[in-house]
């Protein structure tokens, strides 16, 4: 006879899918209704039928008691439009809630979609010559963040703008250098480290190098972008201390020093 097998390599093995699942399970990315589409899109569009039933066993606790973000929103059709404004360069209206409620508006030039710590992210640069930006900082350089959740309303213009090949955004090495999505200056840092496990500094951020090392103590540099870094260097406790540059260290110190008074008043 004449056999004629499949490869199919479209097809995920049981592991990948269950990998997925379990990450986007963990991500808490999106509202629950979105969720519950893209997990049961996975299992039955990317398996055998014969896996249909095993892989969902394995998450179907997880599937169940899953927790939507508090915003509830569902940010997929809003993702899908931004991605065409990104891909052909057109400027966006947009209405946009601050963290403490009020509500801006604003003309974009739309970058780059990013997503962490449980949202996604507009990286943009204002494009209305910064006339209605009081009191805020502009780097040509490097753009602004917005959680798209927090867009209240969005409005896609015909007119585009120009985008030189050179300066492009680059959404993978810009990742590399931010943390928590916090606004701020790029710069450059170098830390001691004397925890357990250096590679959980290393993997943290990606543009890290170990300087030196010697006796369970590590001097890391690094490039980030954002003030985020601040949280990120404070959650690691005594196990970190900042280097360089030296206005951030001497903050750190400072407002540990006020943590530590308050503490001390209230016991």
């Amino acid at each position: 006879v004449y056999s004629l097998k499949m490869d199919n390599k479209e097809v995920l093995s049981d592991g990948e899918a269950l990998a997925v699942c379990k990450i986007l399970l963990e991500s808490r990315a999106f509202a629950k209704p979105e969720m519950n589409r893209i997990i049961d899109k996975i299992i039955h569009s990317c398996l055998p039928k014969r896996s249909f039933s095993k892989v969902m066993a394995l998450i179907a606790n997880e599937k169940f008691y899953y927790i939507e973000p508090k915003h509830k929103k569902q940010v997929i059709g809003r993702i899908r439009n931004i991605g065409h404004a990104i891909q052909e360069h057109l400027l966006l209206d947009v209405e946009y809630e601050r963290q403490e409620k009020s509500v801006v508006k604003r003309r974009l030039k739309p970058v780059g979609i990013l997503f962490s710590e449980y949202y996604f992210y507009l990286a943009a640069f204002i494009a209305d010559g910064g006339k209605k930006v009081k009191k805020e900082k502009q780097d040509n350089l490097l753009p602004t963040i917005y959680r798209i959740d927090r867009i209240k309303a969005m409005d896609i213009l015909k007119e585009h703008f120009s985008v030189p090949y050179q300066d492009r955004f680059q959404e993978g090495e810009f990742r590399k250098r931010v943390q928590f999505m916090y606004d701020g200056p790029l710069q450059k840092v170098k830390l001691e480290y004397t925890g357990p496990s250096v590679e959980a500094v290393l993997d943290r951020l990606p543009t890290a190098e170990i300087v030196e090392a010697k006796k369970g103590k590590y001097i890391v540099s690094a490039e980030v972008f954002g003030l985020g870094i601040e949280l990120w260097i404070r959650s690691q406790g005594s196990m970190i201390k900042v280097l360089e540059p030296k206005e951030l260290a001497d903050k750190i110190k400072a407002d540990l020093k006020r943590e530590l008074a308050r503490y001390e008043e209230q016991a």
